[in-house]
């Protein structure tokens, strides 16, 4: 069975880099994600497929769904459970194709077409944003909101994942307004403490769905 967490921390080294990828997936998994996404842009592949190789061990070992952002080679390579895709990035359809149907796909969709169209092309779950305005990537557009996340989240037939600016003081919020969950990446990644970050956090998102 698909397991959509509720708290998706995204590991980051590039707005940090006290923590590697792997010793961020597993303060986060220690302190309560159900879901890991490896997130990194430009590394030789053969080093992300060992990386991310060492990220699943670590979540099949603790039970949690563990996330490749954007390449569907490395996330083969390294058994993952699945992959998140941007709208520039491979096709959902195609991902799904290479992937069966056993694998997590999630897709990014800012309006109402893109995230029906990623559905019908194989996608289990939508993510939308930026909630909030945010630093962490630079082209994720203008602020969404509470509003469109609620008619977003009525709208579809598959779990929204929020992002974007999203934090302690919010993620509750964001779950009222219909989220099924949060991912984030400065709220965990670039804390002094990300364990209790996200323990903080869990604890918010299970306040409203416990």
């Amino acid at each position: 069975m698909k397991k959509i967490g509720g708290l998706h921390v995204l590991t980051d080294t590039v707005l940090q880099d006290r923590f590697s990828h792997l010793d961020l997936a597993r303060l986060a998994i220690t302190g309560g994600a159900d879901t890991v996404q490896y997130r990194q842009k430009t590394r030789a592949t053969r080093d992300m497929i060992e990386t991310a190789a060492a990220i699943q061990d670590l979540c099949a070992s603790a039970g949690v769904t563990f996330i490749v952002n954007d390449r569907v080679d490395v996330a083969i390579a390294a058994k993952a459970d699945g992959v998140h895709l941007g709208q520039d990035d491979f096709p959902v359809r195609l991902a799904r194709e290479l992937l069966g149907l056993d694998r997590v796909i999630g897709v990014s969709g800012g309006v109402l077409d893109e995230a029906r169209q990623g559905i019908a092309d194989g996608a289990d779950y939508v993510g939308f944003g930026p909630i909030y305005a945010t630093d962490s990537k630079p082209d994720a557009g203008e602020a969404q909101g509470l509003g469109k996340l609620s008619e977003m989240a009525c709208s579809l037939s598959v779990p929204v994942i929020a992002i974007g600016g999203i934090g302690i003081d919010t993620a509750a919020d964001v779950i009222r307004a219909g989220a099924h969950g949060v991912a984030v990446i400065s709220a965990v990644c670039c804390r002094e403490d990300p364990e209790g970050a996200t323990r903080t956090l869990v604890g918010r998102i299970r306040s409203i769905h416990p």
